[in-house]
């Protein structure tokens, strides 16, 4: 199954698309830009929707959902907000088809002009707070604390799926509150979700840092965010978590009547994360025979693969696979048996191994008579004889997993610790960033015109002001000026 597959070393960028494809997670469509989610992609991101969704509603987010199409005049009314996403926006200005009098097709109707034209969601902000107006009236109805899974268009030029695509999957968090302090502190909260789940459920590394002014959300005050490294050394966005201030409040007329009997505007936040997530996941761990999966984003944890010649010989192996089977879905481990009889074993190895199943095991009629099974690890592509009289089948692979998702975060933060590089001079960063890149850490002298101008000549933006900025005094790396504490800069997705 991966015969063929790029190497990483030789072209990251087609090992990635081609194993995308090959591991069917996902296609591109017939519309230019956007792509169709395969039933074996669209699984893994359901055990991240379903994870992140009971996260949201352990800190008592409730789910909602807000129309696709918004009014042209709802994106003019927060100015920075409409600056940010006018180039990406689609727009609807007819309503309606008919058949050509030539008879070559359907065209737009002419005469079905809207009124208004109307915006295909590209964020919910403003449909939301144009709601949200009629949704609070007092004190007593805050926090007020909303989210979304959703769609939404960004139409794009340059697409890979996942990564960047004209429509994609997402999750929006829309909050709002009577003082700034608590939207700050909603804000925070929900970045560390963001970056329990990557580190907990991906076992993906993060910094958690803040956005400069130049990379922070249209419309918001404050931008946190999650960074992450891939193993090409290009950093990848995450996750983002916006404190909105009263932006919006203001805009939509978002009031509420205070305790004392006064009248302000609320205070807001909004987050997400999206199918960028799958992106991140593959480019983390996957190798050159196809995806490493984290055993607890697994579609399945676990494939049994039936090794026969004869129908006899089938028959003794599934009953002793039921049983197998019954032992691990008690403990809470999602198995498959791959029992058709359409494929080789060899090849069913090679298509596991290519779709990341975390645990491969393989019995056949001499195991039946020794009472062993042949296990294989995914991410080491490691094997054992395991013996089923010396330890219950389910606490052994229960152990397994769990080891497999710890290893494959310890590979993945050593990779990072590895690829984060402290740089004190303008040759040495432009030496470390083409020869070794990833994360490097350096002065930066605050002003946006320094940001710019390192960007143009190199490429590298700063993907975030660590949280756990150490204050030192120095100097930046480009002009020289005084700098308080270093920032990471990297080439990003």
């Amino acid at each position: 199954m991966s015969k063929g597959l790029p190497k990483r070393s030789e072209d990251y960028s087609l090992w990635y698309n081609e194993l995308v494809k090959r591991a069917d997670l996902a296609e591109n469509s017939a519309v230019r830009g956007c792509m169709i989610i395969k039933p074996y992609g669209y699984s893994i991101w359901e055990k991240m929707q379903a994870e992140l969704d009971r996260m949201f509603k352990e800190t008592s987010h409730v789910n909602a959902y807000f129309p696709l199409f918004i009014p042209k005049s709802f994106l003019s009314k927060e100015a920075s907000h409409v600056e940010g996403f006018a180039k990406e926006c689609a727009v609807v200005t007819h309503y309606r088809l008919k058949n050509a009098e030539d008879g070559s097709g359907v065209i737009v109707d002419p005469d079905a002009k809207l009124e208004e034209e109307l915006i295909v969601r590209p964020t919910s902000e403003t449909v939301i707070w144009s709601t949200f107006k009629s949704w609070v009236q007092s004190y007593r109805d805050l926090p007020l604390l909303i989210n979304q899974w959703a769609n939404v268009v960004r139409w794009e030029m340059r697409t890979r799926l996942f990564l960047r695509t004209s429509e994609f999957l997402w999750q929006e968090g829309h909050t709002a509150h009577a003082t700034a302090e608590e939207a700050k502190a909603e804000t925070l909260q929900m970045m560390n979700i963001y970056a329990q789940f990557a580190e907990e459920f991906m076992a993906l590394p993060v910094v958690r840092g803040r956005k400069t002014e130049n990379e922070r959300f249209a419309g918001a005050d404050d931008t946190l965010c999650i960074e992450a490294m891939m193993q090409d050394g290009k950093a990848l966005q995450a996750g983002t978590s916006h404190f909105l201030g009263q932006n919006f409040a203001k805009a939509f007329e978002v009031k509420y009547a205070t305790k004392e009997g006064g009248l302000e505007y609320v205070w807001g936040t909004s987050w997400g994360v999206s199918t960028r997530l799958m992106g991140a996941l593959i480019m983390a761990h996957s190798d050159d025979n196809g995806l490493v999966l984290p055993p607890k984003l697994a579609p399945f944890q676990v494939v049994i693969v039936p090794i026969y010649r004869s129908d006899e010989e089938f028959d003794a192996i599934s009953e002793k696979v039921n049983e197998i089977m019954s032992e691990l879905r008690k403990a809470g481990i999602t198995v498959k048996f791959d029992n058709r009889d359409t494929h080789k074993p060899g090849w069913k190895f090679a298509e596991y191994e290519l779709k990341g199943v975390p645990v491969r095991i393989a019995i056949g009629p001499r195991d039946l008579e020794n009472g062993t099974i042949e296990i294989a690890r995914r991410d080491t592509l490691t094997k054992e004889q395991f013996e089923l009289s010396t330890q219950p089948i389910a606490e052994k692979i229960s152990n397994l997993l769990d080891l497999i998702q710890e290893e494959i975060y310890n590979k993945a933060y050593n990779f990072q610790q590895e690829k984060t590089t402290e740089v004190n001079s303008w040759e040495e960063f432009k030496e470390v960033l083409e020869t070794k890149g990833g994360f490097l850490s350096a002065h930066w002298d605050g002003t946006s015109e320094t940001e710019d101008k390192i960007k143009d000549l190199t490429k590298a933006t700063i993907r975030c002001i660590p949280l756990d900025q150490k204050i030192e005094e120095g100097k930046c790396i480009l002009t020289g000026m005084p700098s308080k504490g270093r920032v990471l800069f990297a080439k990003a997705y």
